[in-house]
């Protein structure tokens, strides 16, 4: 099959589109290689999936509607991924105009080609932040989530409302994904964990927020692309419909629906500096700090409707993903220095 993917110089966009071109079949990249963080870890990634003859590579904005016309109309895509986003939840007190440029506008060029073109699917990454502090866990599909905590969950949130009025007004089936705190080789240099990694190996103290009393559901990156990969095969339909009151999130009005990607079980985050300490077989010099504005207390997936539509939930052991990400790491420090 031939898939357009937004954000593959990124993290999940890299592991998403490597496993496709694994598995045969070919890929249009799209990327605006902004430097956010490393962009040397952006071109090693590129530099990965370029090894492969199913794969091209396009660098340009989101928001630039003609660059995204122009990739997709040469892509010729059965499915559409858009993962590309302004992440970073603290980030986004910072610069919450690149959120607006990105997430909405971006994501609102994404939808008007994909209502153009046809697709079989449309899919979007959403995020749990869109849960906010909600009290009551494990956090459901069905719950209310109108009451975030930042403005890059408002924007996300926004993106899903986008996602299923064109649903319902063009018949573009789309899948919107939650993602819970996804983590593994190749990650982002803002997260916990490879900011943890990097300090303890220079001998630098790390930074726990909320004094460790957070926790969060943590998701093994492959675990993640599989669920995508599962997801991709069904198209939101009154064919696939699942039984069960307050169960299914597919709309009523539109092919739509949200599915949350997590397997349900959060780790309270000093028993995940415990995970790292063992991984890397040294102590973390702890700095215990209050929580940061716009975080959350908690993340909690029920991986329920996952389960139910693709037979699948991620079931890789912290303890086997921090390795993966420490042997990653260890190998590609001189290269990312």
């Amino acid at each position: 099959m031939r898939y357009f993917i937004t954000g593959t110089a990124g993290f999940i966009g890299f592991h998403l589109a490597r496993r496709l071109l694994q598995d045969g079949h070919e890929v249009v990249g799209f990327d605006g290689m902004t430097h956010y963080y490393n962009i040397k870890l952006k071109q090693m990634r590129n530099a990965a999936l370029a090894q492969f003859p199913g794969f091209r590579a396009v660098t340009a904005m989101l928001e630039d509607r003609k660059a995204v016309e122009d990739a997709v109309a040469s892509a010729k895509p059965d499915v559409i991924v858009h993962l590309a986003a302004q992440a970073g939840v603290r980030y986004s007190l910072e610069n919450p105009k690149a959120y607006l440029t990105s997430n909405l506008e971006g994501s609102w060029n994404i939808l008007e080609i994909a209502k153009t073109v046809g697709v079989q699917h449309l899919m979007l990454a959403s995020t749990s932040s869109i849960y906010g502090a909600n009290p009551t866990v494990p956090f459901h599909e069905m719950d209310r989530a109108d009451e975030p905590l930042t403005f890059y969950a408002a924007t996300k949130k926004s993106m899903e409302l986008m996602a299923h009025s064109y649903a319902h007004l063009h018949k573009v089936p789309t899948t919107a994904f939650r993602f819970f705190t996804v983590y593994g080789p190749w990650g982002r240099p803002d997260m916990a964990l490879f900011k943890f990694v990097k300090n303890m190996l220079e001998d630098q103290p790390i930074e726990i927020y909320g004094e460790g009393k957070m926790s969060r559901d943590f998701t093994y990156i492959d675990d993640l692309v599989e669920a995508i990969l599962r997801l991709s095969a069904v198209a939101p339909s009154e064919a696939n419909r699942v039984a069960g009151e307050n169960t299914d999130t597919l709309s009523h009005q539109a092919p739509f629906r949200v599915v949350n990607i997590g397997g349900g079980q959060p780790v309270s985050l000093l028993d995940f500096v415990e995970t790292v300490e063992k991984a890397l077989g040294q102590p973390a010099k702890r700095l215990m700090l209050p929580m940061q504005k716009g975080d959350v207390p908690r993340t909690f997936a029920s991986p329920d409707l996952l389960v139910a539509l693709t037979g699948y939930k991620p079931e890789t052991t912290l303890r086997e993903g921090v390795k993966a990400f420490v042997d990653w790491y260890v190998e590609a420090r001189a290269e990312l220095d």
